[in-house]
């Protein structure tokens, strides 16, 4: 059985390589009309998403009845959906007139990314349990 730390470092290389290019492209992307803090925000709120799906998806993946994973995978997507929502929500209201569309979009392509390397951790841990 694969250990959760083993599990949970794509998730954490990909956190600090987003983190890392933000932090040497500091001034580049603010060049670019970006808000940094917003991509660090966005970054650390995928990677805790991430997380926490990817423990309900473990949990589920030892239940012997296929449709409590088929449900832990669609309750992950609302979830993940639902507090993305909630984030651009907050931000718009709070921002006001500083809301940066470039950084929210920029955050959502990397909502994609987190979602591949989630998608290859469970079907790695998927793996290992069925083999």
């Amino acid at each position: 059985m694969i250990t959760a730390n083993r599990a949970l470092a794509p998730f954490l290389i990909v956190f600090f390589l987003v983190s890392l290019i933000i932090g040497i492209a500091w001034g580049p992307l603010q060049h670019a009309g970006m808000d940094n803090l917003v991509l660090l925000g966005a970054n650390t709120l995928f990677l805790l998403m991430c997380i926490l799906v990817f423990f309900i998806q473990k949990k589920a993946l030892g239940n012997p009845n296929p449709n409590v994973f088929i449900r832990s995978v669609m309750s992950g997507m609302m979830i993940k959906m639902f507090s993305c929502v909630i984030a651009v929500l907050i931000y718009t209201v709070s921002s006001g007139a500083a809301f940066n569309k470039r950084s929210v979009f920029v955050s959502l392509l990397l909502y994609l990314v987190y979602l591949g390397v989630e998608v290859m951790a469970v079907s790695r841990l998927n793996k290992k349990s069925n083999g």
